[in-house]
């Protein structure tokens, strides 16, 4: 059979798009192109709540380094990038950072414990030169979802002009994003979206469009916009990608929209929370994201691997926590009763290696109470 893909990046193909995949693509310099690239435009400027957005080819990191590359000054001799380090993805802001001869400071923090907007404020205040802020909704190395909302809200109560950068890679596509003070929002094709690596999308404010300016040669992003605007690009369109995307925002009208594509994945991401709970299991981080559910445990490998021998896929963890977490995707369209699978399965798997004494159906029975 084949296994049931629950890595929370990148997340199974659906079969809707699959199929849409397997078509004759368009060439990108047609009016059936055009027309189709348009639409998916405006449904993305939907869903992030932006003023603009650019879609780039290239995954996620590609639009992480272009948003720092054409907003925050480099070769400065004061800091002027802060970087918010929860985990690798934080650290990956770093590294950008740091080849791009970009000066910057980073409150850095244990994965599991998110960083406080009072925290974030005062280290700003104590820090006059720093001009932007780079950081996640979801830290998906260690599952940990950051109160971007309020960090962003304060920064800007300090300075309006203070400009606030945010991967949402893991976060677009999960729940309802309140952007009103972020300036860069970041997305990425391979989560929530259901798609292949290959595309990502930034939504921009109107403040970060007064700021942009031409910058690089591939990521451009003012040429870009440009041609964007026009529905079309400045170089090869990721042409499958975007006829894909316009299956996905099909199957979202069919589930009843962003308002129940929302509703239901926090819906299923809570359920499951409960039922590891109910199996005595170890949520790692203290505020977890919708997007995933990790668990910490000292045997997580040894239950990783035998979750395979059930046709069941989770990631592990990264780095120090390799060997110690689980994690469990939540992002996309995603059937109870494959949810249901990875649940039973994780039970029996605590059964085959000595953990639980025996099967009884704890998970399920707490996911059903919980999700109905």
């Amino acid at each position: 059979m084949q296994p049931l893909l629950f890595t929370p990046g990148p997340t199974p193909i659906a079969p809707q798009i699959a199929r849409t995949l397997s078509q004759p693509a368009p060439h990108h310099r047609t009016q059936e192109f055009e027309q189709a690239f348009g639409q998916v435009r405006a449904q993305l400027k939907e869903m992030m709540g932006m003023q603009e957005v650019v879609s780039l080819v290239s995954s996620g990191t590609g639009a992480m380094e272009a948003s720092l590359c054409t907003f925050v000054s480099a070769h400065s001799h004061e800091p002027k990038l802060l970087v918010l380090n929860n985990g690798k993805f934080g650290e990956r802001f770093v590294k950008i950072a740091q080849a791009h001869h970009i000066n910057y400071l980073e409150i850095k923090s244990p994965w599991d414990t998110p960083i406080s907007a009072q925290e974030v404020l005062a280290f700003v205040q104590a820090h006059p030169s720093l001009e932007a802020i780079a950081l996640q909704v979801c830290e998906s190395s260690g599952g940990l979802r950051l109160d971007f909302e309020e960090i962003s809200a304060a920064l800007k109560g300090h300075d309006p002009n203070f400009l606030v950068i945010v991967d949402a890679i893991t976060a677009l596509g999960v729940e309802p994003l309140e952007v009103s003070h972020v300036d860069v929002l970041i997305g990425g094709s391979q989560k929530a979206f259901m798609l292949p690596v290959g595309l990502s999308f930034m939504g921009l404010s109107a403040h970060a469009l007064c700021q942009l300016r031409p910058h690089g040669y591939y990521f451009n992003l003012a040429l870009e916009l440009q041609k964007q605007q026009h529905n079309t690009t400045a170089f090869t369109a990721g042409i499958s990608h975007v006829m894909a995307l316009q299956t996905y925002f099909t199957c979202v009208a069919e589930l009843g929209g962003f308002k129940a594509l929302f509703a239901n994945t926090a819906q299923r991401a809570l359920a499951s929370a409960h039922a590891l709970k109910a199996l005595g299991l170890s949520i790692y981080p203290k505020n977890p994201a919708l997007s995933m559910s990790t668990i910490y445990h000292e045997r997580a490998l040894e239950i990783r691997k035998r979750l395979k021998t059930y046709g069941v896929v989770v990631a592990g963890g990264q780095d120090h926590l390799k060997d110690l977490l689980l994690r469990i995707n939540h992002m996309g369209i995603i059937a109870v009763h494959e949810i249901a699978w990875v649940l039973n399965a994780l039970e029996q798997s605590l059964v085959d290696l000595g953990l639980r004494a025996r099967f009884e159906g704890e998970a399920m029975r707490a996911f059903m109470q919980h999700y109905y």
